[in-house]
């Protein structure tokens, strides 16, 4: 059975799924020429992460294909109702990458409580000649101890951001339709604490909230999560960090919300109309940005590959398909 990892794989899991038989092939094929190497190379298994697009056209041109899957959580890259009503599978690997997404989301807000979003960008240019000036601009920050952070969306990866500012102090609440979690247990020095955490209403989330992370998937109607009305009534003087999907927050209102000062700060890892984000995004003061980069560790990669690799294995040995 022939695998194609368009977006790349570990190389564990290569060697995992070549020892179990499978082709494995790992050159990117731009997207403009995937269904031609796909019906060439008789593709059975299409691997992707969020550079490729599966959409129907390539599902109705490419009848080998038998499953389809994700190196990731989301699957806004995939028409995932089309592929089921065509009987196409699709995995993913949502417990792979929320630790290491959950750290940039701490890297982000260490960054911006202590002003080394801005200190980063001025300090190569005018550190030798502005030192004091700079010093006194960035001196007045904030420590995360004592802060109370607002999760939205409390799956994986929201818990595991729930469990590292835990880690530093933070009292954490949260909105989720799903999830009814009371505590996080924290492993500490050998030993497993159990540390409350409260499950609010958006509102009071807006409103009590130091800090806001969101951990939710693409709206089916399209809608930002927080808009002009969400932001307008956040805490003044709140910082946010969207590591979820570009469009969760409203950029327009994020912007002016910006310009107002009652957000004090935004870090952003997704965008809309990647990967060509709008350039006022780029240069905003109060930005920390990084170029989607969530579940880029070494290690996270290898817990994607490792993942997809056991889920194709386990795969083919309940259906009967042609080697």
């Amino acid at each position: 059975m022939r695998v194609h990892a368009n977006d790349g794989i570990s190389a564990q899991a290569k060697n995992s799924l070549s020892e179990e038989g499978f082709k494995v092939t790992t050159d990117h094929v731009p997207q403009d020429q995937l269904i031609a190497y796909i019906n060439q190379e008789n593709i059975e298994v299409l691997l992707v992460r969020s550079a490729t697009k599966v959409r129907r056209d390539l599902m109705d041109a490419c009848p080998s294909l038998k499953l389809i899957g994700r190196g990731g959580v989301g699957l806004d890259n995939i028409d995932v109702a089309y592929a089921k009503d065509k009987g196409i599978p699709v995995i993913n690997t949502p417990a792979s990458s929320s630790i290491s997404v959950a750290e940039l989301v701490m890297a982000h807000l260490f960054s911006m409580m202590r002003n080394l979003h801005k200190a980063n960008r001025t300090m190569p240019v005018e550190g030798r000649t502005k030192f004091k000036d700079l010093k006194k601009e960035y001196e007045k920050g904030f420590e995360l101890r004592g802060k109370t952070l607002g999760v939205i969306g409390f799956g994986r990866i929201g818990q595991w951001t729930a469990r590292y500012a835990l880690g530093c102090g933070m009292r954490v609440i949260y909105v989720d339709n799903n999830a009814t979690v009371e505590a996080i247990e924290l492993e500490i020095g050998g030993h497993t604490v159990r540390v409350p955490v409260k499950m609010v209403s958006m509102n009071e989330l807006l409103q009590q909230a130091d800090a806001i992370s969101l951990h939710v998937p693409a709206q089916k109607d399209g809608r930002a999560v927080l808009g002009a009305a969400e932001l307008g009534a956040v805490k003044p003087g709140v910082v946010i960090v969207n590591t979820a999907r570009g469009g969760s927050v409203d950029e327009d209102a994020l912007l002016a919300s910006l310009k107002e000062g009652r957000v004090r700060a935004a870090a952003l890892d997704v965008f809309v109309g990647e990967p060509e984000p709008r350039e006022d995004l780029m240069t905003a003061a109060n930005l920390s940005l990084s170029p989607h980069i969530g579940a880029a560790t070494a290690e996270a990669q290898g817990r994607v590959g490792d993942e997809l690799a056991d889920q194709i294995i386990s795969w083919r040995s309940t259906v009967d398909v042609g080697g």
